[in-house]
């Protein structure tokens, strides 16, 4: 069909044909659905028949609620598995919803006549098909044919032909969605509005061509929910007689007019697999109706398509008007000289093009290059925020639910956490008893696998009442509350049951950690002891020390939140504390003989282990990768024999834990520091976190170093080693750019690298050194050019502060500076002076000692 002749089909006035009226339609349509708004007008059908679920008659007359507000979908899942699901959406133009508001509006009884979701869901289930949201028809809605069914067949294979598509290459067009707008969505004649009934008689005829020439060319279940609605029709028929009205994919007109016997009918439908399904109304999004999220049967533009139904007139303008305003929001300069010309070049484009009126092509195009000049990244953001659009429907309480959903959205509106469709960020501060409450909501919402919230990274905090989420609500959300639903009617409910199920399965003891964790995070006391009797039975049972250290993390940062949230948890430290006793006994051994994988896995337990017991000590142990001042720790004595195999001595270090767990731990360091049968990586990390904390001297640690970069350790092992001392963490770099001793040692072991060894160990030197920020990699450049200081400590090997300083430095620590630094730095901090034995405040190190804790609790 030409495009004069598909004109000439749609330009005279048809009389109305004997028989139901039939409206074949393009589902999302906003041509369509004012085509149908005028058709029903002027036919004043006695009975409207839609394409959809029978099921869902009952929830009809809620369409016509002032507080639903499209886009919404009608939600089928199957009692016994609510996994299983399907969605109908409905946007407000959609022809199908200006049908059923039609109907609600002026009386006329209005009926759904697709194949029930009982069978859809269970011909689903049967194939095997995945989720009801993708598309799940034949066909050929996909690429935007002229049934873009929303049945609930599940994914299965396309037609073989796009009926849009074949039309549009017919009428001369290479682009089926301007084929489309040229003919039914921009269709006029002089101004004069053509006969309502005219395009869908176009319509009916093209499909029929088609079907004759290609078959049925749709999916194979077609032929089954066209048997029921000719069925439905046939009911319909003998109630109200022929003065009916059928809104329904394009596709199916053809077969709905075909003559056919009742037993036919009934015979393709015998036998079909039948679940239980319950059906509801949800909120549906314009995003989850584009097609690259992932609904096959959805549209590119929603967003331009509802604008395009809105706009009484002038759509053009209107819609510059909005782009402009977008634009100006996010301060970009727009102003109305942009906007008449960006119209005028659309029109220009349009005329160009020979279109009847400008598209989605030509303002896009207009937009680009008058407002964006040119740019696709602002124009990016019309794309999204414009063309698709973030609207999110609404659905009334009466609206029938799951228990669960409903105390979810009590709890929602009692929070203040409305679902919104845009993505957003959320900081709650855990001191305040609404953000308490939000996060409890949040974190038992992930126990139940309901994704409606993920936690982000925040702004940087020592303490733990901060917590930042990224939010989103997608309509998937309904069906996987239905899910979980059948662990309990309430989210406290439900996800204690679920907790209390999942460690009872749990067979890893980092699983049954992290459940842990959650419950804590979530506040479920019902099922921490469940969980704890768990992991207290894995612990026991567990010999492997990296599976010990791969649990302990996450009981340490658990017990630092109970202490936030006022939980008893002290069941849990004796857990953790038995977790930290195994691996300090069984770590040393574990890390010899290890290959270059084995090697990096272990180091990072070791920083990961260092942490969680510095947690456990109730002390803030210093970030792995933070420069210090060493010299200025409490220091050790360590044994200076030249045995590399001799641990260094820890009798001088004093436990200040409870228990001496800290202790134990530094002992352990010492070992991996100190033995040659640890994997460099291993010995080098070892090494950098005692000198973080001041439990290794300077003078040891240069010790250490020089032994690791003797000319008798293979360069590959000593490239290691300093992989583990100064790389990975942030902060590696300044240890060396403070420590000029150290910084020469790496120097002179790297320049005596022999050349047909270098190649060897230059990957590694590289990724350890192009971690460092510019700033850090730059002044070590500068320092090694300079070479020594002159009687500097690289030079005169003596020790820290000996002769002159490093470049950059002064010769010494100026107290009274220091000093002058002191309030500010407790000012950031939160802490307050309190008045000491002699009334005054206190000050110096007695007051940073008393106060040493308290940022972990007083800061956000």
């Amino acid at each position: 069909m030409t495009r004069a002749e598909m004109t000439q089909a749609v330009m005279p006035r048809a009389e109305r044909p004997a028989g139901p009226l039939l409206l074949g339609v393009r589902h999302h349509g906003p041509g369509s659905a004012r085509a149908v708004r005028a058709a029903l007008d002027a036919a004043r059908p006695r009975a409207v028949l839609v394409e959809g679920p029978p099921e869902a008659d009952a929830l009809l007359p809620l369409a016509a609620d002032e507080r639903m507000r499209p886009p919404v979908a009608l939600l089928a899942h199957a009692v016994d598995d609510p996994g299983q699901a399907a969605f109908w959406p409905l946007a407000a133009f959609s022809p199908e919803w200006i049908a059923i508001r039609w109907a609600l509006e002026h009386g006329v009884p209005v009926r759904f006549i697709d194949l029930p979701a009982a069978n859809s869901l269970a011909m689903t289930q049967e194939n095997g098909n995945g989720e009801g949201d993708e598309d799940r028809d034949g066909g050929s809605e996909e690429d935007g044919g002229a049934d873009g069914e929303e049945g609930a067949e599940g994914p299965v294979a396309r037609a073989p032909i796009d009926p849009i598509g074949v039309l549009a290459r017919t009428a001369g067009y290479d682009d089926p969605e301007r084929w489309w707008e040229d003919v039914v969505e921009h269709r006029t004649r002089d101004g004069e509005a053509v006969d309502p009934r005219a395009p869908f008689a176009a319509l009916a005829e093209a499909m029929t061509a088609l079907r004759e020439v290609y078959g049925d060319g749709g999916h194979p279940r077609d032929a089954v929910r066209e048997a029921h609605m000719r069925i439905q029709l046939r009911k319909a028929g003998k109630e109200f007689g022929d003065d009916i009205a059928v809104v329904c994919g394009a596709w199916h007109v053809p077969a709905l007019g075909t003559r056919t016997t009742l037993t036919a009918d009934r015979a393709l439908l015998k036998g079909l697999p039948k679940v239980k399904a319950e059906l509801t109304w949800v909120p549906w999004s314009h995003r989850r109706l584009a097609r690259h999220s992932g609904y096959g049967a959805g549209i590119d533009s929603p967003g331009w398509y509802g604008h395009l139904f809105d706009a009484p007139d002038r759509p053009i303008e209107r819609w510059m008007t909005k782009v402009a305003g977008l634009m100006r929001d996010e301060d970009r300069f727009v102003s109305s000289a942009h906007v008449i010309e960006a119209v005028r070049l659309a029109e220009t484009l349009a005329a160009m093009r020979g279109r009847p009126l400008a598209g989605l092509g030509e303002t896009t195009d207009a937009i680009r290059a008058v407002m964006c000049e040119g740019s696709d990244v602002p124009l990016a953001l019309v794309q999204d925020r414009l063309i698709v659009g973030e609207a999110l429907g609404e659905v009334p309480d009466t609206a029938p639910a799951v228990p669960l959903q409903r105390d979810l959205t009590r709890q929602q509106r009692t929070l203040r956490l409305k679902p919104e469709a845009q993505e957003r960020e959320l900081e709650l501060d855990l001191r305040k008893d609404n953000d308490a409450a939000r996060s409890r909501l949040l974190h038992r919402l992930r126990i139940l696998a309901v994704g409606w919230g993920e936690p982000a990274a925040g702004r940087g905090s020592t303490g733990t009442f901060r917590e930042s989420w990224r939010l989103r609500w997608e309509p998937e959300l309904y069906v996987q509350v239905a899910e979980a639903g059948t662990w309990g009617t309430t989210v406290l409910s439900a996800a204690t049951a679920k907790a209390g199920a999942q460690a009872a399965s749990a067979t890893a003891l980092a699983e049954v950690t992290a459940l842990a964790e959650q419950c804590l995070l979530a506040e479920l006391p019902d099922a921490l002891p469940v969980v704890m009797r768990a992991l207290a039975d894995r612990a026991a049972l567990d010999s492997d020390v990296g599976r010990l250290a791969d649990a302990l993390p996450a009981l340490a940062r658990t017990l630092r939140y109970g202490d936030v949230r006022s939980t008893d948890t002290a069941a849990l430290a004796g857990v953790a504390a038995g977790l930290a006793e195994r691996i300090c006994v069984g770590l040393p051994p574990a890390c010899t003989g290890l290959d270059a994988d084995g090697a990096a896995e272990l180091r990072g337990r070791v920083d990961e282990v260092h942490t969680a017991i510095g947690l456990l000590t109730g002390a803030a142990p210093v970030n792995p990768g933070t420069a210090t001042d060493a010299g200025t720790g409490t220091g050790t004595d360590a044994d200076t024999s030249t045995n590399t195999n001799a641990d260094l001595d820890t009798s001088t270090h004093a436990d200040t834990d409870t228990g001496g767990l800290r202790g134990r731990w530094t002992a352990v360091l010492h070992k991996l520091a100190a033995r040659d049968t640890v994997a460099g990586v291993v010995r080098g990390r070892a090494t950098r976190l005692l000198l973080d904390e001041g439990r290794l001297a300077e003078d040891d640690a240069a010790r250490l170093m020089g032994l690791a970069l003797s000319p008798g350790t293979p360069p590959a092992d000593a490239a290691e080693w300093i992989e583990g001392f100064v790389g990975g963490a942030a902060g590696g770099g300044m240890l060396l750019v403070h420590d000029e001793r150290l910084l020469g040692l790496v120097d002179a072991w790297l320049t005596g690298v022999p050349a047909d060894r270098f190649a060897d160990v230059l990957p590694l030197l590289r990724r350890t050194f192009s971690a460092y920020e510019a700033g850090v990699r730059r002044t070590l450049g500068e320092l090694v050019r300079r070479g020594p200081s002159a009687g500097g400590p690289a030079a005169t090997g003596t020790g820290a502060g000996a002769g002159a300083p490093a470049p950059g430095f002064g010769p010494g620590l100026d107290e009274a500076r220091a000093d002058a630094v002191e309030p500010v730095l407790r000012l950031l901090l939160g802490l307050h002076d309190e008045p000491g034995p002699d009334g005054d405040a206190r000050s110096g190190q007695a007051g940073r000692a008393a106060n040493v804790e308290e940022p972990l609790g007083a800061t956000g």
